[in-house]
């Protein structure tokens, strides 16, 4: 897949699996797997052979949390608590928008989700 720490916006994709996650991050899977543990924000998907299934978000919150704690010098409690304040923030704002912008908002965000699953489906008929 991608180099070392690649950012997720580089492939655009609904799921992606612990390796895929490890190497876009430059985190081992163990690291991951104990994150996940602490942060209640990062939920990946366990499919039937429990295999875990990130999203786009989860690698998006998994580098946040990396910059906090390896960057800015944050504990685990201090990250955590710095992460909660960041959703309260966007759920504000979202909550702030007029309804007919969320619903657009959400429509958008499901479009997009449709439209990525069936790019994988075409490679996979390919």
């Amino acid at each position: 897949m991608g180099q070392e720490g690649e950012h997720p916006n580089s492939y655009n994709r609904l799921y992606y699996r612990i390796g895929e996650v490890s190497r876009l991050t430059g985190l081992k899977p163990h690291v991951l797997r104990y994150w996940e543990s602490e942060f209640k924000v990062i939920k990946p998907y366990k499919a039937g052979s429990f295999q875990r299934l990130y999203r786009k978000k989860d690698v998006e919150t998994i580098l946040k949390i990396k910059k906090l704690l390896y960057e800015d010098g944050y504990t685990i409690a201090g990250a955590k608590k710095k992460i909660r304040d960041l959703e309260k923030i966007d759920t504000q704002q979202i909550k702030s928008q007029p309804i007919e912008n969320r619903q657009e908002s959400k429509e958008r965000e499901l479009l997009i989700e449709i439209r990525e699953e069936l790019k994988d489906i075409r490679k996979l008929l390919e």
